[in-house]
């Protein structure tokens, strides 16, 4: 985390010289650094992105030169804290220093697919852009949304809620040749079928104990329309555990379990995607049998510590899904 000590580049296990110093007071402000630390001297955060965009680019064009098949998994600062934006393009977006850095990122996100193009190897390459969790709200979310620009889009809630604001992404996929160009496909996915999905890429077998949640969507990215996963569990930031099963989604307790606000009368929440994506009508009370399907869906999910099948695995930390739930909702089995 670039906004987190020590602030320097770490090169394999070795730090790119000799953090001696504390950041500059002044680089605290404004969502850029989070916690103070050791530093380089002259240490400013702006020349971060630009300069993972270049190491990525001198990558590919050395590894497209060799024999072997090349990974590169680049994550970047953005659009995270810290909002450090380069003198270029503050004010670019006309709607708050987070969008100008959006647009930053874009642009070096540009540079990286310029360098595949560049190293021939662009037809043979799978790109795969994500996010790690939503828009985080105290960036100035209120500012764009007096703008008319909602970061969320019909969502609610933001980075760390277990609402759909917090855990949809842009999830975006070029593949030349087997990803057809412009296809947008509706099924769900977890950024944890990246493993599964990769494996069957390359023709390697997942041993029981790795990639207990992961299922692969490869059929998806070759155009396939069939669902490959039918149920999702997320979590909020405090620990709020959902779970999702087709249109249908159980979140374990009132409120969003992150920064989020809003709460009702009722001790859990139960929404149907399909037809309220905004999760604004809580159907907990009208809908028990999908109530108790869910949940006893969930117990077997931490009983048998995996979403796929294979044989069970033990949980690496006690999942305590039910630390949100009133003594009626656990009632509802």
């Amino acid at each position: 985390m670039p906004n987190w000590p020590p602030f320097c580049f770490i090169d394999n296990d070795r730090t790119v010289g000799i953090p001696s110093e504390f950041l500059a007071a002044r680089l605290f402000r404004k969502n850029q650094a989070s916690q103070q630390g050791p530093a380089l001297e002259g240490w400013t955060l702006e020349p971060i992105l630009p300069a993972l965009g270049e190491r990525a680019s001198e990558f590919i064009a050395k590894a497209a030169k060799q024999p072997e098949p090349f990974f590169l998994y680049m994550p970047l600062t953005s659009p995270h804290t810290p909002l450090a934006v380069n003198e270029s393009w503050k004010g670019r977006s006309g709607l708050s220093v987070y969008a100008d850095f959006v647009m930053e990122t874009d642009a070096i996100v540009g540079r990286v697919l310029e360098a595949i193009e560049n190293s021939g190897e662009a037809d043979d390459t799978l790109v795969l852009f994500t996010s790690d969790n939503g828009c985080a709200p105290y960036i100035g979310v209120a500012e764009m949304e007096a703008k008319g620009h909602f970061p969320s889009g019909p969502l609610r809630g933001y980075k760390s809620d277990v609402w759909e604001g917090g855990h949809r992404v842009p999830f975006i996929v070029r593949w030349p040749g087997v990803v057809e160009p412009g296809r947008i496909c509706g099924q769900l996915v977890h950024q944890a079928d990246l493993l599964a999905t990769y494996a069957e890429i390359v023709g390697a077998k997942l041993p029981p104990d790795a990639g207990e949640d992961s299922t692969s969507f490869l059929s998806l990215l070759e155009g396939g329309e069939n669902a490959v996963r039918e149920i999702a569990i997320s979590q909020s930031s405090r620990g709020l555990l959902a779970i999702r099963k087709g249109p249908w989604k159980l979140i374990f307790g009132p409120g969003s379990g992150g920064w989020g606000k809003g709460r009702d009368e009722h001790p859990a929440q139960l929404y149907h995607l399909g037809d309220d994506l905004a999760e604004s009508e809580n159907l907990y009370a009208d809908e028990p049998d999908v109530v108790a399907d869910l949940t006893a869906l969930m117990e077997k999910q931490v009983r048998d510590g995996r979403s796929t099948p294979g044989l069970a695995q033990q949980n690496d930390v006690l999942v305590n899904w039910k630390q949100f739930l009133s003594a009626d909702a656990s009632k509802r089995k």
